[in-house]
């Protein structure tokens, strides 16, 4: 009652009470004598500066209220007057029969305190426009970054979590030992399906899959390569795609079936039903559409896949190996119900005993669930991609809470300015933790306006988002589980950013406050200092990280390959390629737009194949040793530009026996130990091989891999990719133009598609360039925030000190000192956050630099150009609002006085 008396008696003072309200302050004056003198003796000795009320509104309010207090005294003496009787208006209940204080007017108080807490809130934006700016355009930004990353995070964390039986499934692996690490590999032999169902009765079901993205799929006129899976039937009971048309269990049963995406099916049919109708593969064989599914999600591990044919067309395509000792499938396994994860990850470990296999592999598994977040490493599972999800999702609540710290100080900044607010307040009644209420409510407030903002400019940087993250994230406004999770994450951070701020400012003391006896400017010195520092260090962090991940990626791409990329193009062997080769070749070399050709089996920026089965004199019979291959027919050093060090190229033309032929890169001659190679003999099984060159070391496969042990093999055949060098003297697209029309030519039921290794190697830098991309935008924000917040707290200890610069202008003290003495202060705290986040971003970054074979030494030189940037970005910030307020007239500053 007393705490709502005096809540009327603030809103009586504020001019904003209505007739209602100041009826009824009247009539509880009058009811309650006690408070009627407090409040009497508070309205004469309380004098407001700018008064919203006039003298005769308050000696009405009083005197109504004496009225009323003198009648319901005359009435409490009727020892006769009935209950409820009228006064004023009001119906009158004396002490021992007042009524309790029924639901609907706590609902009535509530609604009224939101209703001033909307108000005082609207108040303070309006007349703090720039603070208010700040605050929420901060606080937007960092939860715009917040609900992006989460959007990436949750979106991560959900990958193949939605299918039905997901807890059932799990994908094998072969553990096996190399070159004395144990690695584990998810190509199978295709046999071990009938293996598990022979001899492990808690499987239900066995699904193998390859992908493939070498088919061509024609209808009519319209020819599309695209990637693809071969697989058993039952692929569609491990993984619930949702089918458009067409029945999951019965799709692919048919060995000549073919179930499509609704985007393959819109490409090859348009608009036309494609159920039933006839896709040829390759030109060679026809297959009958059986299903369209709808667009896979993005949180899956197929959602690159088009298009689903039954495993068996690998034998009509010759690529099907029936035995152990070759690994062509992945295979999955479906448990049955009941068979718990630890039963499971035991079962398989003797898998391959007994099998024409090394005996030391073994099986192991891993759920369906963990296979996008966790890699293998020598033994075990580890968080892989994991890391970097927790990673972002500590980035988000890093950027939000610096702009959490710019409420904060703002907050804290502003004292002077509310204490004569907080002051009345606490006289008119009001408890501390009323006031904790209206300052956290007022931040929450702010929050709130800050997270629409947010939405809107989430929905806005989305696309942006999703084109560096090559994603498919969207908002799902439809969802209550994410209004819920906004309103949640909207809610904590406004409690985050107003507690401190709601905390120090209803600490204040009535007494003093209103009697001018306030805590000096640096009397909140150290929290803030401490805030601020806290913010520039994370700050400064970001920054000293986005430099070392720009230098990795740029040190990858600059790297020695050790061949010549420039003009070195390649294309896959496809459809006629192979049998009109000699052809394609001879009017390649004739039409002037290639200077050296060569065919190889894999493109020489990659490695396909590898074998530990190789063996030479002086080889451990005991020790197993892999070998990286790669298989050519001739010309391989001439076009590629690796140096040949000793010995002589491949040329299985020249040199028919060149097909046993060898050649060493300098890492497996120094594995081999081998004195003097060329000449010398060497095994893999039972084919015996001859060396006759080696080469030097050249980058194949990951851009930050160390030089791997390869074996150039020659040979008449597996030879999947044709690698040339354009002429560099003729202009690329003329080149192109030429090459693509002889390749028509030859192989017409073929799209032409030429790739160049240079963009090719860039491209497998992409995630690496977009994570760059994104920890820069993240420093961008960090710092601009940061500044923000510095730039407005600047402001406000110029505005506080603004007598001082008066009577220092007076006595002597020039511009540039001034704002010297200003800006000091700020420049220590970034010098300090500075020494604080070098070791926290140096420690972080070689960690990181851990997962990489290759990679820079960080350097002081990124450390000294982070400070000196971040010193001078503080600097004009600070030095703006310290220069402005040095060059004020201190007459206008000591007018006062």
């Amino acid at each position: 009652m007393e705490e709502h008396v005096w809540s009327l008696v603030e809103l009586f003072l504020s001019g904003m009470a209505t007739d209602a309200e100041v009826n009824e302050l009247a009539y509880l004056l009058g009811t309650h004598p006690a408070l009627l003198n407090a409040v009497r003796e508070f309205l004469n000795d309380y004098k407001d500066p700018e008064p919203q009320v006039s003298s005769l509104q308050k000696n009405a309010l009083l005197t109504k209220a004496a009225m009323i207090c003198k009648d319901f005294t005359r009435i409490s003496r009727d020892k006769a007057r009935q209950p409820g009787q009228i006064i004023n208006g009001h119906s009158v209940h004396l002490p021992g029969n007042c009524p309790k204080i029924r639901f609907g007017e706590v609902v009535r108080n509530e609604a009224r305190f939101f209703s001033l807490l909307l108000k005082t809130t609207y108040r303070q934006i309006c007349q703090n426009k720039a603070i208010s700016f700040i605050n929420i355009s901060g606080l937007a930004l960092g939860m715009t970054t917040a609900i992006l990353i989460f959007l990436w995070v949750a979106n991560e964390l959900s990958y193949d979590t939605f299918h039905r039986n997901g807890d059932r499934i799990y994908q094998l692996y072969n553990q096996v030992k190399v070159n004395g690490r144990l690695e584990a590999y998810d190509a199978q032999p295709s046999a071990v399906a009938s293996a598990i169902k022979a001899n492990y009765p808690q499987v239900e079901e066995v699904n193998r899959l390859s992908g493939v993205g070498s088919f061509v799929l024609k209808h009519g006129d319209k020819r599309f390569e695209s990637k693809g899976l071969l697989t058993d039937a039952n692929f569609f009971k491990f993984y619930s795609y949702s089918f458009l048309q067409g029945n999951p269990v019965t799709a692919l049963t048919g060995s000549h079936n073919i179930v499509l995406t609704q985007q393959m099916a819109k490409k090859l049919f348009g608009d036309a039903d494609p159920m039933g109708k006839i896709v040829k593969i390759d030109s060679n064989a026809n297959f009958t559409v059986t299903g369209v599914l709808k667009p896979l999600p993005g949180n899956t591990r197929f959602n690159y896949v088009e298009y689903m044919v039954p495993l068996s067309y690998m034998r009509e395509v010759h690529w099907e190996r029936t035995g152990w000792a070759f690994n062509t499938v992945d295979v999955s396994v479906l448990m049955k119900p009941g068979v718990s994860r630890h039963t499971t990850e035991k079962l398989f470990w003797n898998l391959y005993r007994g099998k024409p296999v090394d005996p030391t592999d073994h099986g192991i598994v891993q759920p369906l669930a963990e296979q996008w977040l966790y890699d293998y490493d020598n033994g075990r599972f580890i968080p892989g991609r994991l890391v970097m999800v927790r990673w972002f999702a500590l980035i988000a609540l890093m950027v939000v809470l610096i702009a959490c710290i710019n409420y904060m100080n703002l907050g804290t900044a502003r004292s002077a300015k509310r204490a004569k607010e907080v002051g009345i307040r606490k006289v008119a009644g009001a408890g501390r933790g009323l006031l904790i209420r209206q300052f956290l409510g007022e931040s929450v407030l702010t929050a709130l306006v800050a997270g629409a903002l947010a939405i809107g400019l989430a929905q806005l940087c989305l696309p942006a988002f999703n084109t560096m993250l090559a994603g498919q994230l969207t908002i799902t406004y439809g969802n209550p589980l994410f209004w819920l999770s906004v309103a949640g994450f909207m809610l904590f951070t406004g409690i985050i950013a107003g507690s401190y701020p709601a905390f120090y400012l209803s600490a204040y003391r009535p007494a003093k406050v209103l009697k001018g006896i306030l805590k000096s400017a640096g009397a909140l010195v150290a929290p803030r200092k401490v805030l601020v520092v806290v913010q520039f260090t994370l700050a400064i962090a970001f920054i000293i990280c986005t430099l070392v991940i720009y230098r990795q990626i740029d040190f990858a791409l600059h790297r020695s390959k050790g061949y010549n990329s420039d003009n070195l193009a390649y294309m896959y062997v496809k459809g006629d390629i192979a049998k009109n080769y000699v052809v394609i070749k001879h009017e390649l070399e004739e039409s002037g737009a290639i200077t050296n050709i060569t065919r190889t089996n894999s493109p020489v920026n990659d490695i396909w194949t590898g074998s530990d089965q190789y063996s030479w004199a002086g080889k451990n019979p005991a020790q197993s040793i892999s070998m990286q291959e790669n298989y050519t027919d001739k010309d391989f050093t001439k076009t590629t530009g690796i140096t040949l060090v000793e010995g002589r190229d491949i040329d299985i033309t020249r040199y028919p026996t060149d097909t046993a032929a060898v050649l060493l890169t300098q890492s497996a001659l120094h594995i081999m130990g081998l004195k003097k190679p060329v000449g010398q003999l060497m095994h893999n099984g039972q084919t015996q091989l001859r060396i006759v060159g080696v080469i030097k070391d050249y980058v194949a496969g990951w851009a930050y891999s160390l030089a791997n042990p390869i074996i150039i093999r020659g040979t008449a055949k597996q030879l999947s990719a044709i690698n040339f060098r354009m002429n560099g003297a003729k202009p690329t697209a003329q080149n192109l133009s030429k090459v693509s029309a002889i390749f028509r030519k030859y192989n017409p039921d073929y799209p032409f598609v030429c790739l160049f290794v240079n963009e090719n190697f860039a491209y497998r830098l992409h995630d690496d360039q977009n994570l760059g991309t994104i920890a820069a935008v993240f420093a961008g924000l960090t710092i601009f925030i940061s500044c923000m917040g510095l730039f407005a707290l600047a402001a406000f200890m110029a505005e506080n000190r603004i007598k001082e610069i008066g009577i220092r202008k007076v006595l002597g003290a020039s511009v540039t000192g001034l704002a010297a003495m200003l800006s000091t202060d700020f420049l220590v705290l970034v010098g300090m956050s500075f020494v604080i986040a070098s070791p926290i971003a140096w420690w972080l970054m070689n960690k990181w630099l851990q997962n990489y074979p290759l990679h820079i030494d960080i350097g002081y030189w990124v450390f000294i150009l982070t400070g000196v940037a971040s010193l001078l970005i503080a600097l004009v910030t600070v030095g703006f609002q310290a220069m402005k307020a040095a060059i004020v007239n201190p007459v206008k500053n000591l007018r006062s006085e």
